[in-house]
């Protein structure tokens, strides 16, 4: 059976306040078309199927579109669909009933019965081939919260939340064993940062509390086949495991990946057996531009600008640009020095980054855009202003896991 991994969408994604619906429809349109023409079994979508837990309602239809779209062309199509951290459990679980009706599964959270045990059935999705034989078991495990978690049990010498998810994993991978044949694969799902792991900026942060609990490989049995992750927006092996794998996102989610090789993964089995794993590259719908390729004088970057070609395109298809300038202080007007630049020009202008001379990092912070920094610089750049210095690991990971928990309430309240 052939499957494809995909992850991180983020339907619903404003860059810099300008919407990327056009290029997540295109990238909709062209794996519709690419599952058709793979002649794929079963589609995987691991995680951040929207970027909001509470993402606008176009972006649910996007989504309704598509899979109805499935269900019309490929009717033995198998759709697994996990939520991630920028996800709202309860809105993906609302459909589950539906969706699964037309073999659409969509798992949002972790489900407990009353007594506390793990609702097995929910998580472990079935998977057949063009014939109709069932030849895999999914492990649809979505992002995990630490109150997912069970850890009143173990020993204080172990890393709590890595080991609870540890024991979750093989809880599910029991559970799977105790179903399935020997001619039948595993797959594992999980959306989540694992060690070893490259972080893109701006766009993404570790989870679960910190660089300390990043997840080892190790979580993911011998026995599972393939390992289909979502979280980094890079594609990326993981502790270069061949069969442990980031797919990455579809498109670029902040202006840093705009050299990224955005790709899905194609996985082929035999049995229980992976036979071929090949990315496929992701057709690129809007251009990202950076002018000048690297920081130059206010006065060169706007004769750059101006001397810049670009075609004339409807709005939403118009490249998005970063301007990287070179101050010696703050100018005044600087964005609509810019725009003058650009006037005319099929263009849109996602961000200025000014590089100040001879400054300190913390002071080059202070003439940013809130928006254009991520919530460690900040909290960074607060510490050193009060206590001096940087703040230690301790602390760091302290501040992670408050993140963490903040977006665990904002998630809960949606």
């Amino acid at each position: 059976m052939k499957i494809l991994h995909t992850s991180d969408w983020h339907l619903g994604h404003q860059l810099h306040g300008y919407s990327r619906d056009y290029e997540h429809q295109a990238f909709l349109d062209w794996l519709a078309e690419t599952l058709e023409q793979q002649q794929i079994d079963a589609l995987l979508v691991a995680g951040d199927i929207f970027d909001t837990a509470n993402p606008p309602a176009s972006a649910w239809r996007m989504l309704y579109r598509f899979m109805a779209r499935l269900a019309k062309t490929m009717p033995q199509l198998n759709v697994v669909m996990i939520g991630g951290n920028h996800d709202s459990p309860s809105k993906l679980d609302a459909p589950h009933e539906l969706l699964k009706a037309f073999d659409l599964h969509m798992v949002g959270g972790i489900h407990r019965g009353e007594d506390g045990q793990l609702d097995h059935q929910r998580m472990l999705v079935p998977l057949t081939n063009r014939s109709g034989e069932q030849t895999a078991w999914v492990l649809a495990v979505p992002f995990l919260r630490s109150a997912d978690l069970r850890t009143d049990d173990l020993s204080e010498e172990d890393d709590r939340l890595i080991k609870g998810v540890e024991t979750l994993y093989a809880e599910m991978t029991q559970a799977a064993r105790e179903l399935k044949n020997s001619q039948q694969a595993l797959i594992g799902m999980g959306h989540a940062f694992m060690a070893s792991g490259k972080l893109s900026e701006m766009s993404e942060r570790r989870v679960l509390g910190g660089n300390q609990h990043a997840l080892p490989a190790s979580i993911f049995a011998d026995d599972i086949s393939y390992v289909a992750l979502g979280h980094l927006h890079l594609a990326q092996r993981v502790a270069k495991k061949e069969h442990v794998r980031y797919s990455g996102s579809p498109l670029p989610l902040s202006m840093s990946e705009r050299d990224y090789k955005h790709q899905v993964v194609v996985v082929e089995l035999d049995g229980d057996q992976v036979i071929d794993i090949e990315p496929i590259t992701i057709p690129r719908a809007v251009d990202m531009l950076k002018v000048p390729r690297s920081p130059a004088p206010l006065e060169q970057v706007l004769e750059e600008l101006e001397a810049l070609e670009v075609d004339d395109l409807p709005r939403e298809q118009q490249p998005f640009l970063e301007v990287h300038v070179r101050l010696d202080k703050p100018r005044a007007l600087l964005r609509e020095k810019v725009l003058a630049a650009l006037d005319g020009k099929a263009i849109r202008l996602a961000k200025i980054t000014p590089h100040y001379q001879q400054q300190e990092r913390q002071d080059d912070l202070r003439h940013r855009r809130l928006s254009d920094v991520s919530p460690q610089q900040v909290f960074a750049l607060s510490w050193g202003k009060k206590y001096d210095g940087e703040p230690d690991e301790a602390m760091a990971a302290a501040f992670e896991s408050l993140l963490g928990q903040l977006e665990d309430s904002e998630t809960v309240t949606e």
